[in-house]
């Protein structure tokens, strides 16, 4: 019984595979972006830049909101939620890539790797949840406004954000306990610059097929599933406006939802064409391109988007800049 345990417990630590030891891998090593030194350096100055850009971005969306009382509705409560998961998202992976381009190994630890993804899984779903409740606020909005104040009470919208972080949380513990359930032996190299299932799958040493299936039922209750709400509140508010009999109305219907739905289509369109497609479809450099818009410009455009299309945000910013300048002159 005891020499049958041992042998067991030999063969879960060392496979051998012909001429070649199979161990268990204790990090991952990532090919990255580019292999060319000045390309890498041209990448680092690129990815520091959007990296500044999104965390100065999105603080300042959040303490604009928090100090302007004029910005304590729902639509405003739900934007601050959403610039910090996009806080979160970057920061998640953007500091390790800036690192990886200036040193020849870029390596991660295992438990390194499945952190990374948790985070990342975690902000990124519950952006995508987020994204969802955003559109339904704006539904409210425009197609029942004299019940506005009694749909979207604070509690509501506490709730809502509770569900968005909460369904976040779900995908991303269900979908790293299916991806680190399987055994990673030998073969470690991953061709992509961080962390994610899709490439870490590649790398399995047994079947993965009811992992891509539990990823893919993942991928349509927090992609396709949000996808079909935010569809139906669109049609509905498209709808509304084009019976407003006001041509402001209508115009500052379109100018607040148009803002909502140019995130929507940027964040969802690269989402979907990572998680809800066969693997083989594209290349691995297509896949990476696509990667880097959902993890590092969209969190970048977010707070561009809104803060340029949104009187509100505007007057806010102009307001803090005035107060600023005041006190400097005093």
């Amino acid at each position: 019984m005891c020499s049958f345990f041992l042998c067991q417990t030999g063969k879960q630590a060392k496979i051998s595979m012909g001429e070649e030891n199979q161990t268990f891998v204790s990090k991952f090593i990532f090919l990255g972006l580019s292999q060319d030194l000045q390309t890498q350096i041209l990448l680092f100055i690129l990815f520091l830049i959007i990296y500044l850009l999104t965390v100065l971005g999105n603080l300042l969306i959040i303490i604009l909101i928090f100090l302007d009382s004029r910005l304590h509705t729902p639509m405003y409560f739900f934007l601050r939620n959403l610039s910090f998961a996009d806080l979160c998202f970057s920061t998640s992976i953007v500091p390790q890539v800036l690192v990886h381009f200036l040193v020849k190994r870029k390596t991660i630890s295992f438990y390194g790797c499945m952190t990374q993804i948790i985070v990342f899984l975690l902000v990124g779903c519950t952006e995508c949840a987020l994204l969802a409740v955003m559109s339904y606020d704006r539904y409210v909005a425009v197609c029942k406004p004299l019940y506005y104040s009694t749909i979207m009470t604070q509690r509501v919208c506490l709730w809502l954000s509770f569900g968005s972080w909460a369904s976040g949380a779900l995908v991303s513990l269900v979908d790293t306990s299916f991806t680190f359930h399987l055994p990673y032996w030998g073969q470690n190299i991953i061709n992509h610059y961080f962390c994610e299932p899709p490439a870490l799958l590649k790398l399995a040493s047994t079947d993965t097929y009811s992992t891509e299936m539990a990823i893919f039922s993942m991928g349509v209750v927090i992609l396709l599933a949000p996808v079909s709400l935010i569809l139906g509140s669109y049609w509905n508010i498209i709808s509304t406006v084009i019976q407003m009999q006001s041509g402001e109305g209508r115009l500052k219907a379109f100018s607040t939802c148009g803002s909502h739905l140019i995130v929507v289509v940027l964040f969802y369109g690269s989402g979907i064409f990572t998680y809800m497609r066969p693997n083989s479809k594209t290349t691995k450099e297509l896949d990476k391109m696509i990667s880097v818009f959902y993890t590092a410009v969209t969190p970048m455009l977010n707070p561009i988007i809104y803060s340029l299309r949104n009187k509100d945000v505007k007057g806010a910013l102009r307001k803090l800049v005035g107060r600023k300048c005041f006190s400097h002159r005093q």
